[in-house]
């Protein structure tokens, strides 16, 4: 598979998958549970390829930082601003003893100072202090400022590569789904609501949670099971998705006639279920128009439509719905733990119904991300039992499949070049 977008519904093509050019034979179970295919995923995934750090919202001044984690290849990153106003990721390690410089998870200053011995560090990564320096063999303080890590901005997007030389620069691994999403206009970047929980399930599992819309009549019956389905969508079919190498969208369906039970007091209220991807409209409706005029925001142009997945192999979701857009990560901890990290962006209210409104959209976003989360755990004991060893997926979760089949690729390739062939 190429870097060739590939239209799902294109002419011909009878299913999604087969237009994506994939299998829709069973899927290999081991990927989720093998000890061996998880050290493989270390370095052969994560240890090659581009990682979304965050925005350069989070750093918006120089002097200001942050500090990411990325357990999987046991890294402490820590990203700058520089005074200049460069963008620049460092391993968060200093070179006299290997201690953590920085730790804390975030702030502004112009310097570093591990706290062992007060080696001190511009926030350009120089060592600019060596407490009793005359008593060093040799000491060359140019050689020994922080170690960088390979860092690109796309799109106000942070990533990384933790290869020493990476073999392929962002713009090419992104390659036209980069193309695609170029110019939205992200709405709120300044102001997200995070939510963290650490899962006892493999990184994939919570991927796939957040990669279907199958689910979502079953699990999530009682919250938005209406607003993804109706009854001519009964099952929440995709409207349409797309292949982009290694990378993959879809859009899914939403019910464009769904009503509350009392729809006076809920409009009242600001609970209306399809509020949950349109908050940010009922706060600031230019903002929004802008965002929702790009052609990769509901590209079917559909009035039944609910939000777009995005995912950027191999752990990232940017996701696009009728308020603005929010973020999904997934951070393997090991084979059976996950680091689970969403950022929903909402516009901050300048009044009390803003501010009620945007209360009650976390609340909701909330007890839907429960509904996901208290289910991967059952998952993984039912992968790890080995009473199965394939996965029988059907066309809507197609985004499974492509996954799962990138991830086995990456893993298999020797090259980088081989992996994205």
């Amino acid at each position: 598979m190429n870097d060739q977008s590939t239209d799902w519904k294109r002419p011909g093509a009878t299913t999604l998958t087969e237009a994506a050019g994939l299998s829709t034979g069973p899927v290999s179970m081991e990927p989720y549970r093998s000890t061996e295919f998880f050290e493989l995923e270390r370095s052969r995934i994560f240890g090659r390829t581009w990682l979304m750090m965050g925005r350069v919202e989070e750093i918006a001044s120089p002097g200001d930082f942050v500090v990411k984690k990325v357990e999987v290849c046991g890294a402490s990153v820590l990203v700058t601003r520089a005074k200049d106003g460069r963008v620049q990721a460092f391993h968060n390690v200093c070179s006299h003893r290997g201690n953590l410089v920085v730790l804390d998870q975030s702030g502004r200053g112009s310097r570093f100072v591990c706290r062992y011995h007060n080696w001190t560090y511009g926030n350009d990564g120089r060592l600019i202090g060596v407490p009793d320096e005359a008593t060093f063999f040799n000491l060359d303080k140019k050689k020994c400022g922080l170690t960088p890590i390979a860092t690109e901005v796309w799109e106000g997007w942070i990533f990384i590569n933790l290869s020493r030389t990476p073999e392929v620069g962002l713009a090419e691994y992104l390659g036209s789904f980069g193309e695609y999403l170029k110019g939205v206009d992200y709405v709120a970047a300044d102001s997200p609501v995070v939510f963290t929980a650490e899962l006892d399930c493999n990184w994939k599992v919570m991927s796939d949670a957040f990669s279907e819309s199958y689910h979502i009549p079953a699990i999530h019956q009682n919250t938005i099971g209406s607003t993804f389905a109706s009854r001519s969508n009964p099952f929440a079919h995709l409207l349409n998705a797309r292949v982009f190498g290694a990378h993959r969208m879809c859009s899914m369906f939403g019910n464009s006639q769904y009503e509350s039970l009392d729809s006076s007091k809920v409009e009242k209220l600001g609970q209306n279920a399809m509020e949950t991807t349109n908050v940010i409209t009922a706060v600031d409706t230019s903002l929004v128009a802008n965002f929702l005029d790009h052609p990769a925001v509901n590209p079917t142009r559909t009035a039944d439509w609910s939000l777009d997945i995005n995912q950027v192999f191999p752990n990232t979701q940017i996701d696009f719905g009728q308020g603005g857009f929010f973020t999904h990560q997934y951070w393997p901890i090991s084979v059976n733990k996950t680091r689970y990290e969403s950022r929903f962006y909402v516009a901050r209210p300048t009044n009390a119904v803003e501010r009620f409104r945007v209360e009650q959209y976390i609340a909701r976003v909330c007890e839907v991300i429960l509904e996901d989360t208290t289910n991967v755990v059952a998952t993984q004991i039912g992968l790890e039992s080995r009473g199965k060893d394939f996965m029988q997926l059907q066309d809507n979760e197609i985004m499974l499949r492509h996954s799962t089949y990138m991830a086995e690729k990456w893993v298999a390739a020797e090259t980088v070049a081989e992996a994205m062939a």
